[in-house]
């Protein structure tokens, strides 16, 4: 198993639509900068038969330096989730 990057998306894209390899990168540059732009300001990102991205808030909380053992404040902070539609999850378990 390998990892899709952004150049085999664009090759994906360049291969199946037939855009030139300029014109492919610059539509899925902007698709993740629209992608990047909506997550920032607080936006549900739903795409379908794939599933949706959110931003969630997390609160500070206190931890504990593994190394050391002193105590931290961990800052409160945004993480992005993924919950996957029915479509995908089906896909992935056959």
């Amino acid at each position: 198993m390998g990892t899709l990057t952004k150049k085999d998306i664009v090759q994906n894209v360049h291969d199946k639509l037939g855009f030139s390899k300029k014109d492919s990168a610059e539509m899925v540059k902007c698709i993740f900068e629209v992608a990047q732009e909506s997550l920032a300001r607080g936006e549900k990102m739903k795409i379908s038969g794939f599933g949706t991205f959110a931003t969630k808030e997390k609160k500070a909380q206190r931890g504990r330096n593994p190394q050391t053992g002193e105590e931290i404040e961990i800052p409160a902070k945004r993480v992005l989730s993924f919950k996957s539609s029915q479509i995908l999850k089906k896909i992935l378990n056959d």
